[in-house]
């Protein structure tokens, strides 16, 4: 643990979300709207030294914990976090975040001849783990991970 990390201040409940590569930072405080949390205490930690990443960004918010569709769309904008459920100041439980084999209505289909993009149906994806690609399900068209738009 680095000084700048050991300045934050511990939150006693809520979520930490560790190890974000900085420039993914503002993707999630976007996608998780953030600026929108009203009486939650946020901390952002922005290019903070990190022995494993060389730098690293870090989010903890207290009095919030994240849902699956949540961490599923995290996981497309920067997969392998980690994330860490804080209760009574202590990490109760602590995961990486990793892409599921199954995305379903996060991720806009490329192809503008997709029923998903001519029909009110949810997207539907399949993901390899240790691929970077995902596939439609209905059009079987394949988009890398760092192309996608979440929807």
């Amino acid at each position: 643990m680095t000084n700048e990390t050991r300045m934050v201040a511990a939150i006693e409940n809520g979520t930490v979300i560790d190890h974000i590569p900085s420039e993914k930072l503002f993707a999630i405080v976007r996608l998780l709207r953030l600026e929108e949390l009203g009486r939650h205490k946020v901390f952002i930690g922005y290019n903070l030294d990190s022995q494993l990443m060389g730098s690293k960004s870090i989010i903890k918010v207290s009095d919030r914990y994240f849902t699956d569709a949540e961490l599923n769309q995290l996981s497309v904008v920067a997969p392998n976090v980690t994330l860490c459920i804080i209760r009574g100041y202590k990490v109760t439980e602590k995961k990486r975040v990793a892409l599921p084999d199954t995305l379903r209505g996060i991720v806009r289909c490329n192809n503008p001849k997709c029923i998903t993009n001519n029909e009110p149906m949810p997207t539907l994806f399949h993901h390899t783990t240790g691929s970077q690609v995902l596939r439609c399900h209905y059009c079987d068209k394949e988009q890398n991970i760092s192309e996608v738009k979440l929807i």
